[in-house]
């Protein structure tokens, strides 16, 4: 019998894997993004949360790996967009405009850091950690 395990084949599989789990969790985040952008859009954080959760239980498969840097990508983008947002929102109970102001800040960087992390993946490069 011949046991011999192709494992540049396994490592082949589970980087397509990652990235296409990749792909999945930054058209998601690309989703939220653009609706947030858009004004009367809005998609609701459910698919920002499913993004979330698909990125916290993938990102331990791409340890070692150059896409590892993507899952910490995306994962802090939504942490520190969430933190943003939560911290500006009373900005909207006191002074409208420079609470709306902040946020259209805040969604145009989230949008810029999808947009970049997607391009950097579909070239296969790491991001910033």
């Amino acid at each position: 019998m011949n046991d011999i395990i192709d494992v540049s084949s396994i490592d082949s599989e589970k980087a397509q894997s990652l990235k296409t789990v990749g792909w999945i969790s930054y058209l998601l985040h690309l989703i939220v993004a653009v609706a947030a952008v858009i004004p009367g859009a809005q998609v609701g954080a459910g698919l920002l949360v499913v993004a979330l959760i698909i990125d916290l239980v993938k990102k331990s498969d791409a340890e070692g790996t150059w896409q590892a840097s993507h899952f910490s990508w995306r994962i802090r983008t939504v942490l520190w967009a969430g933190f943003f947002y939560v911290v500006t929102f009373p900005l909207f109970l006191l002074l409208y405009l420079p609470g709306a102001i902040a946020w259209a800040i805040i969604s145009i960087w989230f949008l810029y850091r999808i947009v970049k992390g997607m391009v950097r993946m579909n070239a296969s490069q790491s991001l910033p950690t």
